[in-house]
């Protein structure tokens, strides 16, 4: 994918996560979503899994696996389908995605600048600190417009 539409498409997906900003501080019941539902509604497990299509126990487990975060997607949706409601998944970024690429290209940018300050030194063609500040700069931008293939190692 072209740099253009990977920013192109940062910012559409900053756009849809700064509508889900509040889900962030967002925890789940101690009980877990179904089973709070499922008592606030007045279903007993039993009801629930004939709605389902399960056994009693099966909803305990479901419940149970909720919580331990052993319950599978599918099952999700469709045990909040037989309660009327609307399932909802997300990924939502800590911070938006361009900060996390501009974290990224300082610590690449760092990596990348403090092997060639490192043989410059050795060369005895130190530069100032500002010099360095501006290098630093200048690489964390290149890195930003390029995203290159190593961006993301650990090795870079």
């Amino acid at each position: 994918m072209q740099p253009k539409h990977r920013r192109t498409m940062r910012n559409q997906l900053d756009k849809t996560f700064a509508q889900l900003s509040n889900l962030k501080t967002l925890q789940p019941p101690v009980k877990g979503w179904l089973r709070a539902i499922r008592e606030a509604l007045g279903l007993s497990g039993k009801e629930l899994g004939e709605r389902l299509g399960v056994s009693q126990p099966r909803i305990v487990q479901l419940e149970k696996d909720e919580i331990s975060g052993a319950l599978t997607l599918k099952s999700m949706r469709q045990a909040a389908e037989a309660l009327d409601c609307l399932f909802v998944y997300a990924v939502v970024p800590r911070s938006s995605l361009d900060d996390i690429i501009l974290q990224q290209a300082r610590k690449v940018a760092g990596k990348r600048l403090s092997r060639t300050s490192h043989t410059m030194l050795l060369e005895d063609q130190a530069v100032s600190a500002d010099e360095q500040q501006k290098m630093l700069e200048d690489k964390v931008q290149e890195l930003i417009r390029n995203l290159p293939h190593d961006f993301w190692s650990d090795k870079s």
